[in-house]
């Protein structure tokens, strides 16, 4: 970040508070600014610059002492009226910013009994049904995830289905059957918001909050995930660029919660034999480039039972920080998508293939 004093724009680069300095550059090698992180001064009152905000259409991101203004790419340069107020700040070639690598190293989120990201070398390994179908099934299901040891089950409550026919959740009914089975068996939840009338509620009764692939860009449910402090994970729309996606993210971030996880799942290509592709080039790119952990979801990537314990081991050597695997007591019997689910028997022998990477890896599963 740049130092200010004064008036004056330090230009040299600075390496202080983990964040790094990062220009675009024209062909002429001119330095170019195109967006915006500015780290406000201690005790700046958010409501003296509220008018700055509204003209530059900049967002304020609280962040403790430190609080910070993000402006959009149409800033080229530190406003003149925001010298007085800035502490330093960082420019981008682009508007991944608070995700960006280039803006902090690695962040890290905690889920329950361990912390993903950064250097941890935890992987969250999330298994459960694609949706609460009933009180026996979730049951069995939360029984598998405590007996392997361990933490956080998966199941929709609201399914955003794509044929208005199909089964589309038990609702809040779904809700609170999970939470039986979290306090019955000391597990964590993730479960999925379908759309922002419900938000909400999936805010209050989840452990960790999903945004499904058709929802990612529903900004009413991303500005309200902003609001909690609650873990987020947003899964990658099956058409989405990575700009979209990590852009997606940014909304969560800019909103306050720094707690987020994205969730490669699949993307639509102009193969027909399997439901989606599972993108590991944007997996590896996203590694690179975005500071957010990084959980990957071969269930709904290949979309057949047969093909998941091959990607979830290929998955797992990419040294990501979760996987997340549907698993259903009864597969053929399932209420929304059958042929993907993996019964218990199945989960349990890939499980042990997943240990033996994880101990070659340095990973620990939880």
């Amino acid at each position: 970040m740049h130092q200010q004093s004064g008036s004056d724009q330090t230009l040299s680069s600075l390496h202080c508070y983990g964040y790094k300095d990062h220009f675009s550059h024209t062909e002429s090698g001119h330095k170019v600014v195109s967006a915006m992180i500015i780290r406000l001064k201690q005790g700046v009152d958010p409501n003296s610059i509220n008018p700055l905000l509204g003209a530059l259409h900049a967002v304020f991101v609280p962040n403790g002492v430190a609080n910070l203004v993000v402006t959009p790419s149409s800033v080229r340069d530190l406003p003149e009226e925001f010298e007085p107020f800035t502490d330093q700040y960082q420019v981008f070639d682009n508007d991944i910013q608070l995700a960006s690598s280039l803006y902090k190293e690695r962040r890290e989120v905690e889920l329950g009994p361990a912390v993903i990201g950064r250097d941890h070398q935890n992987t969250a390994v999330i298994i459960g049904p694609c949706s609460v179908e009933s009180r026996e099934q979730i049951r069995k299901s939360a029984e598998l995830v405590k007996d392997l040891g361990l933490s956080i089950l998966r199941a929709g409550s609201y399914k955003p289905r794509t044929s208005p026919y199909s089964f589309q959740g038990l609702a809040e009914e779904g809700l609170k059957l999970l939470e039986e089975v979290r306090s019955e068996f000391g597990i964590r939840i993730i479960t999925e918001a379908r759309d922002a009338t419900h938000i909400d509620e999936v805010i209050a009764f989840s452990d960790i909050i999903q945004i499904g692939t058709k929802a990612m860009y529903d900004q009413g449910i991303l500005r309200k995930c902003g609001k909690t402090t609650k873990p987020v994970l947003i899964k990658r729309g099956f058409g989405s660029t990575l700009q979209d996606f990590v852009q997606a993210a940014e909304f969560v971030l800019s909103g306050g919660n720094p707690n987020v996880i994205l969730c490669e799942r699949g993307i639509r290509t102009f193969e027909t034999r399997t439901r989606f592709t599972l993108d590991l080039c944007g997996v590896a790119w996203l590694k690179e480039h975005v500071n957010l952990p990084v959980v990957l979801d071969p269930s709904h990537a290949i979309g057949m039972a047969y093909g998941v314990p091959d990607l979830a081991r290929a998955c797992m050597a990419m040294g990501v920080e979760g996987l997340l695997i549907e698993v259903h007591p009864d597969p053929a019997n399932a209420k929304s998508d059958p042929a993907q689910q993996l019964n218990h028997q199945q989960f349990r022998e890939l499980f042990v293939t997943l240990q033996e990477l994880g101990n070659a890896l340095g990973l620990r599963i939880f």
